[in-house]
């Protein structure tokens, strides 16, 4: 009976990175600190809303804009605006017609939806992630029928690229696999490949018939909002056929409004039309149409220059104190004797630590500073309070390795 199959249903696990909000929120001790969830904090440890932003929520709210429905490929300012920013205004390739964007349920709708074009329509059935990545990547290529592998990626002292072993890797794919890479910002690392090495990828790439789907989740993060989009822009000049997913979660704060773009890069327009359309067929099985007020939001900033002016400002501003947490972590490490150079070399908001999963369960239960079992640690949520606690504390877990 149907009663009985719901009876016997067994709860899922929490998400090993949401789950630890709860585990935080739980934890009585003044000293706690989160560095589990992705989210970028100021120094008083907030969520904050952006100054453009707010400019731009006044003006659209002053419109008195009825609430319609969106069109299945989302607002087309929208699209228009956040195409010119991952690509370029001047690239060929937006000039020419030839990128299909969609507006996304976030960056990991963006994720989803690709892999579900990519494994329904152009046969793809294989899919690999760099190991490690971030967990979800995994779970929505599998959910959409693919099966995953990993290539190698970190080293054995987990703070710089295998990149033999990661070229190895790809070489040995089949064609048609899907190559799932971090743009920038790499999650949950923070190591990036260099220019010449993503040269040097798109090359193995090319030769074996593999199709990226480039994930830039924090563009603007890492070396600058132009640099950051340097591997996308690249496998576009060399006229590949390509996916990549956009989100303005960070860069643009809009964590709970889902706003991101699926980019399809195709040999001429006329794929392009027809890649879009399919796509729109897709959304409308799905969930119709995108939700309006994040988009609006992205496009009112990016289409008006004093606003995109502000936002340029107010990103820099968050990469720079993102930049300064880094420095001072390692400064921290240095006065208790230990060398935390990852903290330096590595980019955006994460990092990895270098501890074992049972270190981070020690930091966390003897320490009250939470980060990720597989070593991760968020850089946004340092500030100037609290660095120097966690230098402390990642210290103690290393010493007890003597």
């Amino acid at each position: 009976m149907l009663k009985s199959d719901f009876a016997a249903l067994a709860p899922m696990p929490d998400d090993p990175i949401l789950g630890l909000v709860d585990l935080y929120k739980k934890d009585p001790r003044d000293s706690k600190v989160n560095l589990g969830v992705g989210v970028y904090l100021n120094e008083e440890g907030k969520l904050p809303l952006m100054s453009c932003v707010e400019e731009a929520e006044r003006r659209i709210a002053a419109r008195r804009e009825p609430r319609n429905y969106m069109p299945m490929s989302g607002l087309p300012q929208y699209c228009a605006s956040i195409q010119k920013l991952v690509f370029g205004a001047e690239n060929p390739a937006v000039l020419s017609g030839r990128i299909a964007t969609i507006q996304t349920l976030g960056g990991t709708g963006a994720l989803q939806l690709g892999a579900a074009f990519a494994h329904q329509f152009l046969g793809v059935n294989q899919g690999v992630v760099s190991d490690p990545t971030w967990g979800n990547h995994i779970a929505i290529l599998k959910a959409d029928g693919l099966e995953v592998g990993k290539y190698a990626y970190i080293n054995e002292a987990r703070n710089a690229i295998n990149f033999e072993g990661f070229k190895a890797a790809l070489k040995a794919l089949a064609p048609k696999t899907l190559v799932l890479l971090h743009g920038c910002c790499h999650n949950p690392t923070g190591v990036d490949l260099s220019r010449e090495q993503w040269e040097e990828a798109a090359d193995i790439i090319q030769e074996r018939d593999l199709l990226p789907l480039v994930d830039m989740a924090y563009q603007g993060f890492g070396q600058g909002i132009e640099e950051d989009a340097y591997a996308i822009r690249m496998f576009a000049d060399r006229g590949m056929t390509f996916l990549a997913a956009s989100s303005c979660s960070k860069n643009f704060g809009l964590y709970g409004e889902r706003v991101g773009a699926l980019h399809v890069i195709c040999e001429n327009a006329q794929i392009a039309a027809t890649v879009t359309s399919i796509l729109k067929r897709i959304v409308r099985q799905e969930y119709s149409n995108p939700p309006c007020h994040g988009g609006k939001i992205v496009a009112e900033v990016l289409a008006d220059a004093e606003l995109q002016k502000a936002w340029r400002e107010e990103v820099d501003v968050m990469r720079a104190r993102i930049l300064d947490m880094r420095q001072s972590l390692f400064e921290a490490g240095k006065a208790e004797g230990q060398d935390f150079s990852f903290a330096v070399e590595q980019k955006g908001m994460f990092s990895f630590t270098g501890l074992a999963p049972e270190e981070m369960d020690a930091l966390r239960e003897e320490y009250g500073v939470y980060g990720v079992r597989n070593s991760r640690i968020c850089i946004a949520g340092l500030n100037s309070k609290n660095v120097a606690y966690v230098a402390r504390s990642i210290a103690a877990i290393l010493k007890k390795r003597a």
